[in-house]
């Protein structure tokens, strides 16, 4: 323990296997240092402006259940180690380790791009979700608001929006949420890995408490905003024993359903985790190791289309059993609404009601 970085997921940095893409650190980032309920660090977080030109990006996982989604942000600070969006820092020209949460690019342009993409002809009006890669509502996003502005743009056009996050911020923007889902315009997805804070701070270093989460839980159920929980991922050994009891509690505080995947550790994930795992739970790190392995046909990750999410093998399988019984007993009638774009699509051609 006398070893791992406090307040950091990553405990290293790992090299960018882009050499032509390799940044150096420069002095006129802007700097910032935020935790929710951490004591901060020495290790400053930075932050860099981009301009990209586009901002809604086209999915075509088939593991993943959506169509469109737009990141704010690229790079994280809330640090979760197992997170596979760490690989994507490489075509920013940084690192997946300790560069991915500690390097954060922003995109203050992303409202407009949002308007002029909702404002083409060729839009369909395809649920948006925010954020497919890193979360939205990420500690910057307090003083910047690039998110807050987006679901502006949204309301604006009256179109259907998701939203994944694991921050108790996006309690702020309640009054657009409660505004969109008068539309049946919004979904909210919630991750929570766990109900143990102890565990949370090892693997999520700088996100809301797990208080925070589940009252974040509690408070859209009670406005009527959907709320799906993202048990995501879930670990052999270390969160797995959890399914039951986090299911029954998030089912009580109003989520109508619940989601899952199982840890696969890939690209340079794998050794960012291992790193972290024999830095930070050393008496566990072989077992958790072997066995996410298990899940994954002898190897920490399994690229394979229908099964890289759920995994294969007997401790996959026990994972899925629980998880259904889970469900059965305490979501018998789970289930997340279908948004609507008949709002969208009118107001785009309003001739659209003539029919």
């Amino acid at each position: 323990m006398s070893e791992s970085i406090k307040g950091r997921g990553a405990q290293k940095k790992q090299h960018n296997r882009f050499h032509e893409l390799h940044h150096e650190t420069r002095d006129d980032y802007l700097n910032y240092c935020h935790s929710e309920g951490e004591a901060a660090d020495d290790n400053h977080t930075k932050y860099l402006e981009v301009f990209p030109k586009t901002f809604v990006n086209k999915v075509t996982s088939p593991d993943i259940g959506m169509g469109y989604s737009a990141n704010p942000y690229q790079g994280c600070e809330h640090g979760c180690v197992y997170c596979y969006a760490r690989n994507s820092h490489e075509y920013w020209g940084y690192g997946p380790g300790l560069d991915f949460e500690r390097t954060i690019l922003v995109k203050k342009n992303a409202p407009k791009l949002l308007e002029e993409k909702l404002s083409s002809k060729s839009w369909k009006g395809d649920i948006i979700v925010f954020s497919g890669n890193t979360d939205c509502y990420q500690p910057i996003e307090r003083k910047l608001q690039i998110t807050r502005r987006c679901l502006e743009v949204m309301m604006r056009w009256k179109h259907p929006v998701g939203i994944i996050t694991k921050n108790a911020l996006i309690l702020r923007d309640l009054e657009i949420l409660k505004a969109l889902n008068e539309l049946n315009l919004i979904a909210v997805n919630i991750s929570i890995t766990s109900l143990s804070e102890d565990t949370r701070r090892l693997l999520e270093p700088r996100t809301a408490s797990i208080k925070k989460r589940l009252e974040v839980v509690k408070t859209l159920s009670e406005h009527n905003i959907p709320v799906n929980v993202m048990m995501a991922p879930i670990i052999p050994s270390l969160n797995s024993h959890e399914i039951l009891p986090l299911v029954k509690q998030v089912a009580a505080l109003g989520a109508r359903s619940v989601a899952y995947t199982v840890v696969r550790l890939n690209g340079q994930i794998g050794p960012i985790f291992e790193d972290w795992a024999r830095k930070t739970i050393p008496d566990r790190a072989d077992r958790i190791l072997h066995q996410i392995a298990e899940c994954h046909g002898g190897q920490v990750n399994d690229s394979t289309w229908g099964r890289r999410i759920k995994g294969s093998g007997v401790i996959s399988e026990q994972i899925k059993s629980t998880m259904a019984l889970a469900k059965k007993k305490y979501l018998p009638e789970g289930g997340m609404p279908t948004l609507c774009a008949d709002h969208y699509l009118q107001l785009k051609n309003p001739q659209l009601g003539l029919f």
